[in-house]
């Protein structure tokens, strides 16, 4: 392959048909229009870069607009950056699309929250956004439910998020934490993996996955608590969550002008109750 700035200098028509004379090309190169490869040659900086969209276009099947979408969100860079153990958990095919399915970080600005947030109201949020959380998680995700009950060993015990995902076939266990990552939320994640491959995976499923979503992490901590942990699962971040002025909590001028009335006209009632026993 020739540099992808060596490409973009000769989109002329008579230049860029010597060059394609001379290229051994990547057979994906067909499948993709010709108004594709001109955004991707403008708009990425490296081959590997231009490649990954290329094929995600292919996979996709994108239109332009979509393509341009993904690539003014840098997906190239954003996507597969999660901290994981699915080289050394799933096989080779199922791991590297895995990887290249969770984001190192999910942007949750479609969420507004009060200050001092707990998981249960981040779940709540979630789940009344669940369509845009959707997007956010990209393609191929089904959402299965929230808080999904399991009964092990006579205990009942609750998953945050539980998807399917269609493209790897395979349940997809989804903790939140509101604070960066403890060494023993790792156990927590790797239980409820197990939990659901017990449960409720079928025959025909590849193993579940877990996935922890959390406010912060360090990655050498991460790595650390994966040691001996034989279930595939990997840990993101979360940002951007947009925290509520308390002024948003308190009940309006005309609000409280109501609730006077009411309180005035149970308080008449009440007297003129009192007076008729009288």
């Amino acid at each position: 392959y020739v540099r992808l700035q060596q490409v973009g200098t000769h989109v002329d028509d008579e230049k860029l048909q010597q060059l394609v004379g001379e290229l051994a090309f990547p057979p994906a190169f067909g499948y993709v229009p010709w108004g594709h490869h001109i955004l991707i040659i403008t708009k990425c900086k490296a081959i590997d870069e231009a490649l990954f969209y290329i094929r995600l276009t292919v996979n996709q099947g994108l239109s332009r607009s979509a393509l341009d979408d993904y690539i003014r969100a840098d997906y190239y860079h954003v996507s597969g950056a999660a901290e994981t153990n699915f080289s050394d958990r799933l096989p080779e095919s199922q791991g590297k699309l895995a990887q290249e399915l969770l984001k190192g970080n999910y942007d949750l600005g479609f969420i507004s929250l009060p200050s001092g947030y707990d998981e249960s109201e981040l779940e709540d949020a979630i789940e009344k956004r669940m369509t845009r959380f959707l997007l956010e998680l990209g393609e191929g995700w089904a959402f299965v439910g929230r808080q999904k009950e399991l009964v092990i060993a006579g205990k009942t015990r609750k998953i945050d998020l539980l998807f399917y995902h269609i493209y790897l076939r395979c349940y997809v266990v989804i903790e939140l934490k509101v604070k960066p990552f403890e060494p023993e939320f790792a156990g927590k994640l790797n239980f409820y993996v197990n939990a659901v491959n017990k449960l409720i995976r079928r025959e025909s499923d590849n193993p579940s996955i877990g996935l922890l979503i959390c406010k912060d992490m360090d990655r050498t901590e991460v790595q650390l608590a994966f040691q001996g942990i034989t279930t595939p699962m990997g840990v993101a971040t979360y940002d951007n969550v947009k925290i509520m002025e308390i002024q948003k909590h308190l009940p309006t001028a005309e609000q409280i002008r109501k609730q006077i009335e009411i309180a005035e006209e149970e308080y008449k009632m009440k007297r003129q109750e009192k007076n008729r026993k009288d």
